[in-house]
């Protein structure tokens, strides 16, 4: 009874993108870096929560430093070099995302703030008394 053998699953080829975008959602919780190609298909991502953090430590600015790093160094192995930079949200990451992402090798070109703001939309969550 000879073996029969399975032909073997081909490799994904690496697309070699040498520009994109890069998305920072940063809330007060947590900070997700999302890299794309310019047509926005997703090359990488990672969260703070993915770098190895957890509870109320994915919302400082280191975690949200490590988490960018990470992600950048993923899109460094498809030749990603140029990224415009889009920033959402209120959080404490942002500026320390940009920042790995330029400290990892990545040339930034743009900074975009895409945060929406209401129109005097949904209530506000009640204030904090401490």
């Amino acid at each position: 009874m000879a073996e029969q053998r399975r032909p073997r699953a081909r490799r994904r080829e690496r697309k070699v993108i040498p520009s994109g975008k890069a998305y920072i959602q940063s809330t007060f919780n947590n900070t997700i870096v999302t890299l794309t190609d310019p047509q926005g298909n997703v090359i990488a991502w990672g969260s703070s929560g993915t770098a190895k953090f957890k509870g109320s430590r994915k919302g400082t600015p280191y975690a949200a430093q490590m988490a960018a790093h990470e992600v950048a160094r993923k899109a460094m192995e498809h030749g990603l070099r140029q990224v415009e930079v889009y920033v959402k949200g209120p959080g404490s990451g942002r500026e320390a995302a940009i920042r790995s992402l330029q400290s990892a090798g990545l040339a930034v070109t743009s900074i975009m703030d895409v945060t929406p703001i209401p129109h005097n939309g949904c209530r506000a969550p009640k204030r904090r008394r401490v």
